[in-house]
C-alpha cells in the first residue's frame, strides 16, 4: 500500500484554518490526509472585539487589545514544527502555504528540513534575495497599491502591537479595493462570504534577512510553486521572480512549477483543481527529488 503524505496547510495573513475546509474535502475525496494549522493568535485564538460587531464602534476598535500582540515568526515556526513532528509519525509530509504563510514555510524549512518531504508555495512569499518588505519596492509590484486598504486600517500598529483591519466595513471604495486585490473573479456572495472568514488582527513580525531561504537547509527540500495566474496581490511577475531567485540559489533542486487560473482566493473557494494539483505533487513527494 502506498504511504501517502499528509498535507500540512498553513494560511495567510488575517486568515485561519477554516478557509481550507473546502480544499480538505476535495483532498479527502482523492484519498489524502490533511491538517490545517492555525498559527498563534488565529482561529479560535483570535480576538474579535465587541466593537467589531454591528453596529461597529470604530473608536473603541482602534484601541482594543488583541491576543496576537507579541506573536513572532519564531512562534509561528514552533506551531508548524509541532504539527509536522506529529504528522511525520504517519509517513511523509507535504507542507503547503499560501500568501504570507510563505514566510513561515521558509523559516520552518530553514529550521527543520528533516520534517518536510516536499514544500509547496501557493502564490506565497518565498524570500530569497530580499526581505518581503523589500519586494514591495520592486518593479514587479508596481501595480499593487500599498495604500489601497489604508481606510480600513484601525489604530496605531506600534501602540497596538498588531495590524488591525476592518473587514466588516461597508465602505464601497474599500470593498472594491479588497475585491480587486483578492477576488476579482468571485461572485459578490463568494467574495463577501470569504471576507467574513477573515479575522481583524495580524501580527507584525514578517521576518528579517536571517529568515530568507538558506541553501544548506531549506534548499535541500524538494519544492513546488503553484502560480495563481490572475493574482493581483502577488502578481504573476513577482511569483516568477521568486521562483527564479530560488532556482538560482539551488540550481540542482529547482521548483516544480504548476499554474492555476484565478485570483488570490479563487483556489480556496473552488478547490477541486487545486486539490488535483496538490495530489499530483504528493505523488512526486513519494519519490526522491522532483
Amino acid at each position: 500500500m502506498r504511504n501517502l503524505p499528509t498535507f500540512v496547510l498553513v494560511h495567510g495573513a488575517f486568515a485561519n484554518s477554516f478557509s481550507f475546509a473546502p480544499l480538505q474535502g476535495e483532498l479527502a475525496l482523492l484519498g489524502h490526509r490533511s491538517v490545517a494549522v492555525d498559527l498563534p493568535g488565529h482561529g479560535f485564538e483570535a480576538t474579535f472585539p465587541a466593537a467589531y460587531q454591528a453596529p461597529q464602534d470604530l473608536a473603541a476598535l482602534a484601541t482594543e487589545p488583541g491576543s496576537i500582540k507579541g506573536v513572532t515568526l519564531a512562534d509561528n515556526v514552533a506551531r508548524v514544527v509541532d504539527v509536522l513532528e506529529r504528522a511525520k509519525r504517519n509517513g511523509p509530509t507535504v507542507l503547503v502555504g499560501h500568501s504570507r504563510a510563505g514566510i513561515t514555510l521558509t523559516a520552518v524549512g530553514n529550521a527543520r528540513p528533516d520534517l518536510i518531504d516536499r514544500i509547496v508555495y501557493v502564490s506565497a512569499w518565498c524570500p530569497v534575495d530580499l526581505e518581503v518588505s523589500g519586494y514591495y519596492a520592486e518593479p514587479e509590484m508596481a501595480e499593487v497599491d500599498p495604500g489601497l486598504f489604508a481606510p480600513a486600517l484601525l489604530g496605531n500598529p506600534a501602540e497596538l502591537g498588531l495590524l488591525r483591519t476592518n473587514f466588516r466595513t461597508a465602505d464601497p471604495t474599500v470593498l472594491a479595493g479588497f475585491r480587486q486585490a483578492f477576488a476579482a473573479d468571485l461572485t459578490d456572495d463568494e467574495f463577501r462570504t470569504f471576507l467574513n472568514t477573515f479575522q481583524p488582527d495580524e501580527n507584525l513580525d514578517a521576518g528579517t534577512s536571517a529568515d530568507r531561504a538558506r541553501a544548506e537547509t531549506w534548499g535541500r527540500i524538494p519544492r513546488a510553486y503553484v502560480r495563481l495566474a490572475e493574482d493581483a496581490s502577488i502578481p504573476l511577475a513577482m511569483q516568477d521572480r521568486m521562483i527564479r531567485e530560488a532556482d538560482a540559489l539551488t540550481p540542482d533542486n529547482p521548483f516544480a512549477v504548476r499554474t492555476l487560473e484565478g485570483s488570490h482566493l479563487r483556489w480556496l473557494v473552488h478547490p477541486r483543481p487545486a486539490a488535483e494539483t496538490l495530489a499530483d505533487l504528493a505523488a512526486l513527494a513519494e519519490l526522491p527529488g522532483r
